[in-house]
C-alpha cells in the first residue's frame, strides 16, 4: 500500500458515495520513483496498459512553467477500489483557465450518477480553490454520454474543432464547451 509521507498535502474531497483523491505533479513524481510498477498499478487504478501510458506522460514531463493538472482519483467509499480519475489538465494557472477531463474504468460503474457527483465536486473546487474563471470540456462528437453530462452541468457549447484530436486509429473533431465562473454561480444551487 502506498502511503505519501507527511510532507506531501494530498487533498482528499468527498461526495455522498467517493472519496475523490488528489494526483498532482508532486505526488506522481513520488509514487512513481519509490514503488514497484504492480504497487502504483494498484494505488492509480490503472491496467498495465493504461500504466504504460501514465509512465510515459510521467518521464516526458506534464507540467510546464505555465501549465499544470489537478487530477483526483475517484474512489468507491463502500470497497474503496478506484473506480475512476476526473479533474483538471492542460490548466493554465495565469489565464484562471483548465480543461476537465474525466474517465470510470468499469462498464458495472456506468449509469449510476457517479460521475455527475464527482464533477459537481471538482468543478466547485476548480471555482472555489483553483480560482478558476473558465473550465474547459473538449469531447468527440460521438461520446453521446459525455455530451449529455456537461450539457446537464451547465456548460455551453461553443463550436467545433476540426480534426482536433487523434484517437486511434482516426483524428477526430472535438466539440468544445465551457462554463463560466459567472455562470457557475448561477447555476451551483440548482444541482
Amino acid at each position: 500500500m502506498i502511503e505519501l509521507p507527511a510532507t506531501y498535502h494530498q487533498t482528499v474531497l468527498e461526495t455522498r458515495r467517493l472519496y475523490l483523491k488528489e494526483l498532482n505533479q508532486d505526488i506522481l513524481k513520488y509514487v512513481f520513483t519509490s514503488y514497484a510498477d504492480s504497487e502504483i498499478c494498484s494505488y492509480l487504478g490503472l491496467t498495465n496498459e493504461e500504466f504504460a501510458v501514465e509512465k510515459y506522460k510521467f518521464e516526458k514531463g506534464r507540467t510546464t512553467y505555465q501549465t499544470s493538472f489537478k487530477n483526483f482519483l475517484m474512489i468507491d467509499k463502500l470497497s474503496y477500489r478506484v473506480i475512476g480519475k476526473c479533474g483538471f489538465h492542460t490548466w493554465f494557472f495565469n489565464h484562471y483557465r483548465a480543461e476537465v477531463g474525466y474517465h470510470l474504468v468499469h462498464e458495472e460503474d456506468k449509469r449510476k450518477g457517479l460521475m455527475t457527483e464527482a464533477l459537481k465536486t471538482i468543478i466547485r473546487y476548480g471555482f472555489e480553490t483553483m480560482n478558476l474563471n473558465r473550465i474547459e470540456a473538449l469531447i468527440g462528437p460521438a461520446n453521446i454520454a459525455s455530451l449529455t453530462l456537461i450539457r446537464k452541468l451547465g456548460f455551453t457549447e461553443e463550436g467545433t474543432l476540426r480534426e482536433h484530436y487523434y484517437r486511434y486509429p482516426s483524428i477526430e473533431d472535438s466539440i468544445c464547451f465551457s462554463l463560466l465562473k459567472r455562470e457557475y454561480d448561477k447555476v451551483d444551487n440548482k444541482w
